[in-house]
């Protein structure tokens, strides 16, 4: 996402931008709006930089009244379609972020970002205002959490996430996410794809440093509402890849005992980066059985060090004797969220969350 999404900003985005402001802010001036983004440092920038450069100038080009800069923006938004959303426009929550923390500007920014949200996301532009006054914007959010707007719903959610990817982290819910719990609560059963899986992945992040506490709530949560199953499954996701028990035991991967694992072995002992890696296994069921089939891949990193990640194959329901035989490849391409590096590197079986056999390779260098 962060790299489809630093693409989109570009000399023709960020000059359509500056002519839609011009349309109904005639003294804008365009050419500098857009020089002054595209300055010598901005091939270098990531997503969030050159959002924030974007509305930085969005700050210097625009009227110094916060209120009738907010206007203009108003202005803008009304001229895209109906049910528009982007979420490269993010730079316009960014604008309130920037200029509009001020106690004296606290109402028309808040307005602001629920009126943004719909056409972009004011995910990132809502975790300073929760730092920095963690009572009165979580009673906000609250509220956000009611309305009729799937999106304001969701940022209700997605806004006060512990470890937001390319948000700040919010280390208070981190230590105790407690704050949190009731806005996931009045959101458990929504109606809304969008908003269950803000809130799945709010209670992922959360798994991540309170496994006991998700795990609670996964149990209590778990078989009375279809949308509140799947936020539950998706939401514990990392704990299932970690092999906990509880979790595992909630959905019915209990026991590995009744699973038979023959015939893993690799395709070949050796590749080079930018190749597969295949594996092959039987399985079958001593008795009938549910299935949650993984493997991890421990890669070898830039430092000399291994590192796991786990990659799910299949979950099944098993009859007794049923059998069941795999082959996967697994790819060592390069790609912009990974980097492969040469030397010993090793796949490992995993039934219902338990290791069943490892296999040791080596990965070379690219041909």
């Amino acid at each position: 996402m962060a790299e489809l999404l630093k693409n989109k900003y570009n000399y023709e985005s960020i000059h359509e931008l500056a002519l839609s402001i011009k349309s109904v802010y005639h003294s804008f001036q365009v050419d500098d709006f857009v020089n002054d983004i595209m300055d010598e440092t901005w091939e270098e920038l990531g997503l969030k930089a050159r959002m924030r450069q974007i509305a930085i100038n969005l700050g210097k080009y625009l009227p110094t009244d916060y209120e009738q800069a907010l206007g203009i923006i108003d202005k803008v938004i009304a001229g895209y379609p109906v049910g528009f959303n982007d979420f490269s426009f993010m730079y316009f929550p960014d604008f309130v972020e920037v200029y509009g923390q001020n106690e004296c500007h606290w109402d028309l920014s808040i307005a602001a970002l629920e009126r943004y949200t719909p056409s972009s996301s004011s995910e990132f532009a809502v975790r300073p205002f929760i730092i920095n006054h963690e009572g009165r914007m979580m009673s906000q959010m609250a509220a956000w959490a009611r309305y009729d707007n799937e999106h304001v719903r969701r940022l209700a959610s997605e806004g006060c996430r512990p470890q937001l990817p390319w948000g700040q982290t919010l280390a208070s819910f981190k230590k105790d996410p407690s704050p949190v719990l009731g806005i996931l609560e009045q959101l458990k059963a929504d109606p809304s794809l969008y908003v269950r899986k803000s809130v799945a992945n709010n209670l992922n992040d959360i798994s991540k440093t309170h496994p006991d506490l998700v795990a609670e709530i996964a149990t209590d949560w778990y078989g009375k509402n279809e949308h509140t199953d799947w936020i539950v499954k998706h939401g514990c996701r990392t704990l299932l890849k970690k092999g906990n028990r509880d979790v595992l035991g909630i959905f019915g991967f209990a026991d590995a005992d009744y699973v038979n694992v023959d015939g893993f072995a690799l395709g070949a002992t050796s590749l080079s980066i930018g190749e597969d890696i295949a594996f092959s296994f039987k399985i079958e069921a001593k008795k009938a059985t549910k299935v949650r089939l993984e493997y991890g891949i421990d890669y070898m990193k830039a430092n000399g060090e291994r590192n796991r990640k786990i990659f799910q194959i299949s979950e099944l329901s098993l009859k007794k004797n049923e059998k069941k035989a795999y082959k996967k490849n697994h790819s060592f391409a390069n790609l912009s969220t990974r980097k492969h590096y040469t030397g010993p590197h090793s796949v490992t079986l995993i039934v219902n969350g338990i290791e069943q056999g490892t296999l040791n390779f080596e990965v070379l260098a690219a041909k």
